[in-house]
């Protein structure tokens, strides 16, 4: 049995695929210490590992203390976030031995801790994945566009950062990438070569494991009998970025009274006061259970979180995304680049653009159809969870 480090940071796009991929490793016998923050304890300790905190509020302080206008800042962001992560992390284990280490490849300090620590490194990737070349390529495209009075004190910032880091940890920064890729001998990633934008250029290091689908918080059973009938659709803008009561508003203004039945899923932070009157071919909700839902999903309506999109075409479902941030825009282009669906954005969208939109999907479903079983078949087939283990057995073991 080994000890495994688990390092993560604090969104459901980034822990939920994880919690398969524990569950897996404790059954095989491993023992997984997890860090990220509070709110995803319960969910932590239900997979058999053992729950270790890292501050939510100074890490979230120190992470938007780099700035939020252009990535580079956000890399310094994370660089920020070392005084809090590492000190916390390396004080809640000292003493204890671990046998490796898998990090979240966003989680800036993940590599750090993986190389003050000489473990041998696994990097979760739970979005697109990037390769260094990929990667400059997109940040020199940007940086081109970032005023050189802006961009030198960011460049300097990200120096002193680096130094700091090295004089504490004796650990060397060479790049942007280490810090907002934390690449590492072995990245598990969580969809399939098909729908990975330049899926090719990706050599053996790189296992692409397709979604993990496996346990979610369990949800208050409701009846989806309404929702089985003609032509169901189901509009989720996921966990984060789902403060939108103007959306959901529009949402009724398109499809209220129509022949579709509805399910809409608003989030913790909207309260269903705040819809006015809710049409009644709609079913809305706080929460549903999103895998048992697309089961008979025949529309997703999405924001296009990886998680989302990924279980949506893991069941066969079209979709129609809607980016509200962060890769979501990158994700929605992958979508209707390989014809699973369409992409239409949320600034000046029309009730009109969107009942369109749906019935242009619904009515020329098989268009979609043999896109969405080519990347369904190779989602189903790539393995899952289970693979992702299977991988990680097999570097550990060399």
């Amino acid at each position: 049995m080994a000890r495994v480090l688990f390092i993560n940071g604090g969104s459901e796009g980034h822990i939920n695929p994880t919690i398969a991929v524990v569950e897996e490793l404790i059954s095989r016998g491993e023992e997984v210490v997890y860090f990220s923050i509070e709110s995803f304890r319960d969910r932590i300790e239900k997979t058999g590992a053992t729950m270790r905190t890292i501050d939510e509020q100074k890490f979230i302080k120190a992470f938007l203390s780099g700035g939020r206008t252009h990535l580079l800042e956000r890399i310094n962001g994370l660089l920020h976030t070392a005084d809090i992560v590492i000190p916390s992390i390396l004080e809640q284990i000292k003493g204890e031995h671990f046998d490796y280490i898998i990090h979240d490849s966003m989680f800036g300090c993940g590599r750090l801790i993986a190389q003050i620590l000489n473990l041998p490194a696994i990097s979760s990737c739970t979005s697109f994945t990037e390769t260094k070349e990929t990667f400059d390529k997109m940040l020199e495209k940007q940086s081109k566009n970032i005023p050189k009075e802006i961009l030198v004190p960011i460049n300097d910032e990200f120096k002193k950062l680096s130094l700091n880091i090295k004089n504490k940890y004796g650990v060397e920064i060479n790049s942007y990438y280490e810090v907002f890729c934390n690449p590492a001998p072995l990245t598990i990633v969580y969809t399939t070569k098909e729908f990975q934008p330049d899926g090719d250029v990706f050599n053996h290091t790189y296992k692409f494991v397709g979604p993990s689908i496996g346990s979610r918080i369990q949800q208050d059973p409701f009846d989806l009998s309404t929702f089985k009938r003609k032509s169901p659709i189901y509009i989720s803008l996921g966990t984060v970025f789902n403060r939108s009561i103007d959306f959901y508003k529009l949402c009724f203004e398109a499809f209220g009274n129509s022949e579709h039945a509805v399910l809409m899923s608003i989030g913790k932070h909207t309260n269903l006061g705040d819809l006015g009157i809710i049409p009644s071919n709609f079913i809305v909700k706080q929460f549903v259970p999103q895998t048992e839902v697309l089961k008979y999903t025949k529309l997703f309506i999405t924001h296009g979180g990886m998680n989302s999109t990924s279980e949506g075409l893991y069941f066969g479902v079209p979709l129609i995304v809607i980016p509200q941030n962060a890769d979501q825009p990158i994700i929605a282009e992958q979508v209707a680049k390989i014809g699973a669906g369409l992409q239409l954005q949320s600034q000046n969208l029309t009730q009109i653009q969107l009942r369109e939109a749906a019935e242009k999907v619904l009515k020329n479903n098989s268009s979609y159809n043999k896109a969405i079983d080519s990347i369904k078949k190779s989602f189903r087939e790539a393995g899952g969870y289970h693979q992702a283990v299977k991988e990680i057995f097999q570097f550990i073991n060399k």
